[in-house]
């Protein structure tokens, strides 16, 4: 069996998922692909990475297996997902792509740190406008908002604030963390949504209000142009970041779509809490697709580079055409 046709799947806790993967994936490649979980140790810079494709469940929670799969796409590997996007993106800079590819975000403001983990002095913050303007910010979100972190997800430091008090105090709370502050939409409907393969769509209706295991509904409750819609915004905003899987949630507000999380590259797979249908479908897209990789009968996921400027910044367009043309 040539190393090129075999794939490393890189785990944390979950159990169920990768192990359906891993079957199915061994299942379809009829004895040419084969998938295994991969084993990581101690690596030379020399040393040839042994998979065509690796999928990334963890590293952004472990710096060893981060090291790797950067080392991986380094040396010809496919990795979902590609470690370069993903460890560039931020939610900030995220609503300004969404903003710029024609979707629908809250209004979003950077806002500075509270402290900050490296020996940081006054004087490196010369440059800083302090304390925060926090009347200024909430004229443009309105009251209430949410205050969250730019980088990570599990709803984990999310404050819904209702008056500058509260926002002052939940931003006091927020030690080191990068923050950002949104307008908070009052919605009617939910969706989040699967997509892999920047081109395979699964909407779910979803309740945040419902215990974690009970929350998604096949009942979406969207038109069908609605659905349509949301769709295409899915396929955007995950072919502007190169996501070869990720899940992304629209909170629907008068009618209007609005992409409140699209940075999942590493989505909660686990039946027991996506339920049996996404799991089912998100098992068989993606071992599909991993198959295609490795076979090398699709596209390799875009330069990020180049799909940045004539993705992000239309305006670059045509000198980007000029200069590669």
């Amino acid at each position: 069996m040539a190393d090129s046709t075999r794939v490393g799947v890189i785990v944390g806790r979950e159990r169920a998922f990768p192990d359906a993967l891993i079957e199915r994936i061994n299942e379809k490649g009829g004895g040419d692909i084969t998938a295994e979980m991969a084993r990581l140790g101690a690596i030379r810079m020399d040393a040839t990475i042994p998979y065509r494709v690796v999928v990334d469940r963890i590293s952004h929670e472990v710096p060893f297996y981060r090291a790797y799969v950067d080392k991986a796409v380094a040396g010809g590997a496919i990795v979902i997902n590609n470690p370069f996007w993903w460890t560039a993106d931020n939610k900030f800079v995220e609503c300004v792509i969404a903003g710029q590819l024609g979707v629908n975000v809250p209004r979003t403001v950077l806002v500075p740190n509270r402290s900050y983990e490296a020996d940081i002095i006054d004087e490196s913050l010369r440059n800083l406008e302090m304390p925060p303007n926090w009347e200024e910010m909430t004229a443009y979100t309105g009251l209430p908002a949410v205050l969250k972190p730019a980088w990570g997800g599990g709803s984990k430091n999310v404050s819904v604030v209702r008056s500058l008090d509260e926002l002052q105090a939940a931003w006091e709370q927020s030690g080191h963390l990068q923050m950002i502050l949104q307008e908070f939409i009052d919605y009617e409907n939910y969706a989040r949504c699967f997509v892999i393969g920047r081109e395979h769509v699964l909407i779910s209706g979803y309740d945040y209000s419902a215990p974690y295991f009970e929350r998604y509904r096949q009942d979406t409750r969207l038109s069908p142009a609605l659905h349509d819609l949301i769709t295409d915004h899915c396929l955007a905003l995950t072919r502007a970041l190169g996501y070869d899987m990720d899940t992304v949630e629209f909170a629907i507000r008068d009618g209007v779509p609005y992409a409140i999380d699209f940075l999942n590259p590493a989505p909660d797979c686990e039946p027991a809490s996506v339920k049996q249908w996404n799991f089912d479908w998100v098992v068989d897209r993606l071992s599909d697709l991993v198959i295609r990789y490795a076979r090398e009968e699709s596209l390799e996921p875009p330069d990020p580079t180049a799909a940045a400027l004539t993705s992000f910044v239309p305006a670059l367009t045509g000198v980007v055409e000029s200069v590669t043309g």
